[in-house]
């Protein structure tokens, strides 16, 4: 995977993440995490923090909103919860977080630089021209909140930053790499990702803008009859459009690699996975989300243009595109732990079998037949009670007076400030 580049629509979302929730995604994080780096390495988990679109699809896969800023916040925490108590087994840390969390990142370096022995005054160095250069040299009405740093044994790492525009209810994030990087002030980013909105975007790290650069300097050596003479404005590709509609649609997903996965659940589960089939109220549906997992973690960059679909492995807080299936999640975590902790011991077969699943659902996408997506979401809601599926309004349950499945979330038709509602931006 290189330095991508791209943008994307993130709707600004408020609210916290439940704590059944925020258990289950710090687990789920750290498996998916262990599962890269047993496979592919440190370098790789990097690249992959670094790519926009890969890291929506992490958020979706644990259950958070698909598509909303949000992911962003709670992966970043997700992450430095449920890889703490391993970071020094991994060789990787996360610092920084949300407000007041995101200054405290160079300190969070220097104390880990001094038992990895690492420059740690370099490091703070870049955490601080990061944020310096994204709330100062990009100038796209955006401000900094949060500030995620990925840090391996070996001083390489990753930043992930998210700003807000309240007044158009968007969020911007921000993508950086050290692998590659020569300049943190010349195009230094892996992307930007983020809603166009047609007002003028001043990026000053853009490799065309070195000419404005050195007008800026020669303005303040010089006195103001010295102008500027180019600031060109960054156009990223690919766009990655995430609407603002909070259900999940069927445009909103690729069906063919949907019906790919469900058909390799079925088809491949039974050879894979003969003994955890054996378990009461495990069958096809535990092997699909598993499948979902393994595309996250083996599947090239091209997979990740509808992270929607991922939200299908274990649904969403907010009830979209259905409540979260606890028993299934929980199945999830366990089947990975299990492949992870035998692989650590020399048996890797339960960890192979789980890749297969994303080769033999990459096979079957053109083979396999059609999906309902609208009957699969409705029996996933139908299913939600038997599944001990939550929201954050809580478990459903079905009526005992009707035997018709449990009502679907509502969906708003707009969505307040988190100054409007007094809750805090994700």
């Amino acid at each position: 995977m290189g330095r991508p580049t791209g943008s994307a629509i993130l709707p600004l979302h408020w609210g916290r993440v439940p704590p059944w929730l925020a258990t289950r995604m710090a687990t789920l994080g750290r498996v998916i995490t262990e599962a890269i780096i047993l496979h592919y390495g440190r370098d790789e988990y990097l690249r992959r923090i670094a790519h926009p679109h890969w890291f929506q699809a992490f958020g979706a896969v644990m259950g958070m909103d698909w598509h909303s800023s949000g992911i962003t916040t709670s992966v970043l925490g997700a992450l430095k919860r449920g890889l703490a108590p391993v970071q020094w087994e991994l060789g990787l840390h996360v610092c920084g977080g949300r407000g007041n969390e995101s200054r405290k990142t160079p300190h969070e370096l220097v104390s880990l630089s001094d038992r990895l022995s690492l420059d740690g005054d370099a490091l703070a160095r870049s955490s601080r021209l990061v944020a310096k250069v994204d709330s100062a040299a990009v100038q796209d009405g955006y401000g900094i909140y949060l500030h995620g740093f990925v840090l391996a044994d070996d001083a390489k790492w990753a930043v992930v930053q998210q700003g807000m525009c309240p007044e158009r209810r968007e969020a911007r994030r921000y993508h950086w790499l050290s692998e590659g990087l020569t300049s943190f002030v010349e195009s230094p980013h892996a992307a930007i990702d983020g809603h166009p909105s047609g007002d003028p975007i001043v990026n000053l790290t853009d490799l065309r803008a070195a000419d404005a650069r050195a007008a800026q300097l020669s303005l303040v050596r010089e006195g103001p009859d010295f102008v500027m003479r180019t600031v060109h404005r960054l156009s990223p590709t690919p766009v990655l459009e995430l609407p603002f509609h909070h259900e999940v649609r069927a445009e909103d997903v690729v069906q063919r690699r949907l019906r790919g996965a469900i058909a390799a659940a079925h088809e491949r589960g039974p050879v894979d996975f003969e003994d955890l089939l054996l378990t009461p109220g495990v069958g096809p549906r535990t092997v699909l989300s598993l499948a979902l997992v393994a595309e996250v973690v083996h599947a090239a960059p091209a997979r990740f243009s509808d992270p929607a679909r991922y939200s299908l492995a274990h649904g969403g807080k907010d009830g979209h595109p259905f409540p979260v299936p606890r028993r299934v999640y929980d199945e999830t975590i366990r089947v990975m732990k299990d492949a992870i902790a035998r692989a650590r011991l020399g048996q890797s077969d339960r960890l192979f079998a789980i890749q297969r699943l994303d080769a033999e659902a990459r096979r079957l996408e053109r083979a396999a037949p059609a999906v309902d997506f609208d009957a699969f979401v409705t029996d996933e809601w139908a299913r939600s009670p038997e599944r001990d599926g939550m929201t954050v309004a809580g478990p459903v349950v079905t009526s005992p007076s009707s035997s018709a499945p449990p009502a679907r979330a509502p969906t708003p038709s707009t969505y307040p400030t988190p100054f409007q509602s007094g809750r805090t931006a994700r």
